[in-house]
């Protein structure tokens, strides 16, 4: 026999090899899909958002008082419109959706504080002149 007819001493040899390989692309796929993951959960945003419609009269309504006490110099908010945008609609009906409300009749204005939620142009005009 020669040295080119050992026994089956290498085989054990390079699964013993492939195991910390194979363990460490487990470990690496892993960590790729929690970081995909936890990414998309991010997708809500935070502090006050104020979602609207184009040619919403009470929108329309709030936007003349935000301009008209100037508002934005002293509440940071977002606007998102929700008529047009998809997925704008989408985020303010999981946001009404915490607040139990339901998301099948979400009325606008829309205004998400960061932990609660008010509908209508009164109840968000009253909300920012208290912040005022």
């Amino acid at each position: 026999m020669g040295a080119m007819d050992s026994p089956d001493t290498s085989l054990p040899r390079s699964r013993s090899f492939l195991k910390p390989i194979i363990g460490g692309v487990a470990v690496v796929a892993f960590l790729v899909v929690v970081f995909f993951v936890a990414r998309s959960g991010k997708s809500l945003p935070q502090g006050i958002v104020l979602y609207y419609g184009d040619g919403c009269p009470h929108c329309a309504l709030v936007e003349t008082f935000v301009k008209e006490k100037n508002v934005e110099e002293k509440v940071k908010f977002e606007r998102k419109e929700v008529y047009n945008n998809k997925r704008n609609a989408r985020e303010m009906a999981s946001f009404a959706k915490k607040c139990g409300l339901p998301t099948d009749s979400i009325g606008i204005p829309f205004l998400w504080t960061g932990t609660q939620c008010l509908t209508g142009d009164k109840d968000i005009i009253a909300f920012f002149q208290r912040q005022l």
